[in-house]
């Protein structure tokens, strides 16, 4: 993917993961917007699924990274805007197949459930995959068609 801009939020349940991820991308040289939590007190993950898809609109950055307790809520809310193709993964195949097969911008874990080694490696291969398009990309374009803000 290349990205130089990447942004990354979480809400409570993806804090510490969020933490340890953010440093892994700037160590890499990549440009980081904390879009929050900064802290351990329970908050509501929309609202950081809406900030991130207000940042990649606007082209602040090019992908982004969203964490809550199991992904599986802050994915349902990126999904609702059309310019967002937030995936969900818990492996590197995963990763793997959001970038190659469905040109996912958003890259998104559970904090609680996922290792920090194993989302190191997601990240890692969400970042180098490229997408793959041809018949992949014809079913991409079918994602924006219908809904979403």
């Amino acid at each position: 993917m290349g990205a130089k801009k990447a942004a990354i939020a979480s809400d409570h349940g993806g804090l510490d993961l969020k933490a340890m991820l953010k440093a892994d991308l700037e160590s890499k040289g990549v440009t980081v917007l904390d879009l929050g939590t900064h802290g351990p007190e329970s908050v509501d993950y929309p609202d950081f699924a809406y900030q991130m898809a207000d940042v990649l609109k606007s082209g602040q950055a090019q992908i982004g990274i969203l964490l809550c307790g199991t992904g599986i809520g802050i994915s349902i809310a990126a999904n609702r805007y059309a310019h967002i193709r937030a995936a969900l993964v818990h492996d590197g195949f995963g990763a793997k197949m959001a970038r190659a097969h469905n040109d996912a911008n958003v890259l998104v874990m559970g904090g609680r459930v996922i290792g920090p080694e194993i989302a190191r490696d997601c990240l890692e291969i969400f970042l180098s995959t490229p997408f793959e398009g041809g018949r992949h990309g014809r079913r991409v374009d079918k994602l924006g068609m219908k809904g979403g803000t």
